[in-house]
């Protein structure tokens, strides 16, 4: 009875490391070098993830654009569909408006506009590969899902560019705390997308009826700039609540064997879903987090393929 009362101890102790910011539905932490997870909550249960989903739309059109050599600078319409397909439109985008891809990559990421999000997959959807034979849109949602699946992101269904779950339809798009790490990892590596969700601000040109308009935009992360937080992205429906992806890192770890020096990166990543109070909570998560990550540094970060995204 003593003994098991010592080998419950720290067990006891690991699980009210979070009781006090338990209020998220599912969360998760992870080392984002490794996939190592660090702590989390429900992490595999589905739910609707809002606009954290346009992470997965910048990433179908940064790749794109890479592979392609694609410029992002090139200018595109806004389509009167892309106003009508449901969302936000906090930039206040119309029909008929001329922005460049880049501009509309902003105003996705930094104020979440769902117009912007539309418009991308529309344009880049059309220029994708389409065996079905599906409009534009939908050919770039099905390259999402396919992105997911090519990822293990295998509790995940993305049914719009944007992430809007209202409407009348029956079936919402869906995702999970850890599938969307998974996503969050891999976009960290890919060219550009970084540097999109640290800005804290932005300022985007819209031509309408032959005039040049100047719009500034603000990221909606409230978090931008503290304890290392360089992104990712807010996400809010009233089906999915308040959602949450933070990542933060610090400078590198660096130890010298002989003449070699061994440099490890440090940052980790919060996925939050459904949280009554995102920034208050993801900013105590993440110190939780750095916390749970120098224990485990101090360990050797050893990992195993059960712990690890």
């Amino acid at each position: 009875m003593r003994f098991l009362k010592f080998f419950l101890l720290p067990v006891l102790l690991a699980a009210s490391t979070f009781c006090s910011v338990r209020a998220a539905e599912s969360f998760i932490i992870a080392d984002a070098q490794t996939g190592f997870i660090l702590g989390s909550r429900n992490r595999d249960e589905k739910l609707p993830v809002a606009s954290l989903t346009k992470i997965a739309n910048a990433v179908v059109v940064l790749d794109w654009a890479k592979l392609k050599q694609a410029d992002l600078s090139q200018l595109v319409e806004v389509s009167p569909s892309a106003l009508q397909a449901g969302g936000a439109n906090p930039v206040g985008l119309q029909a008929g408006d001329s922005l460049s891809l880049r501009d509309l990559l902003y105003c996705m990421l930094l104020a979440s506009d769902n117009v912007a999000a539309t418009s991308l997959s529309e344009v880049v959807g059309s220029r994708l590969p389409n065996a079905s034979g599906l409009n534009a849109s939908g050919n770039f949602v099905s390259h999402m899902n396919a992105l997911a699946r090519s990822l293990g992101m295998t509790r995940t269904l993305f049914l719009n560019a944007s992430g809007f779950d209202g409407g009348e339809s029956k079936t919402f798009p869906y995702s999970t705390a850890e599938d969307m790490a998974r996503l969050t990892r891999y976009a960290y590596n890919v060219q550009g997308f970084p540097f999109y969700v640290a800005q804290a601000a932005r300022q985007i040109h819209v031509f309408r009826n032959g005039a040049e308009m100047t719009f500034d935009i603000q990221n909606t992360n409230e978090l931008l700039g503290r304890n290392g937080i360089d992104g990712v992205k807010t996400g809010r429906t009233r089906r999915a609540g308040d959602c949450l992806i933070l990542s933060a890192d610090r400078m590198p770890e660096s130890r010298r064997e002989g003449e070699t020096v061994y440099v490890t990166p440090r940052r980790i990543i919060l996925v939050m879903l459904r949280s009554p109070d995102r920034f208050t909570e993801g900013f105590s998560l993440m110190e939780k987090g750095w916390n749970l990550y120098d224990a485990w540094a101090a360990k050797g970060r050893k990992t195993s393929k059960s712990d690890s995204l």
